[in-house]
């Protein structure tokens, strides 16, 4: 399957998304989203709009902060 620069860009900010939920410092999706608006990713709504990302960074979050 071939991505287009869309696809790639979407998958970029979900990569992100990932990483800062596990960082600990986040509580909810929502705290990602709005960092990931802070660091310039004006579409992360867009990006975070499945209920399989949303739940994988929510699991994410909760499982980095009983760290």
């Amino acid at each position: 399957m071939v991505m287009n620069a869309d696809d790639r860009g979407m998958q970029a900010m979900r990569d992100r998304a990932y990483v800062l939920a596990e960082t600990g410092r986040f509580e909810n999706v929502h705290a990602v989203e709005q960092a990931l608006i802070a660091e310039g990713w004006p579409n992360a709504r867009i990006a975070l709009d499945s209920s399989f990302a949303r739940k994988a960074i929510g699991e994410r979050c909760r499982a980095a902060r009983t760290h």
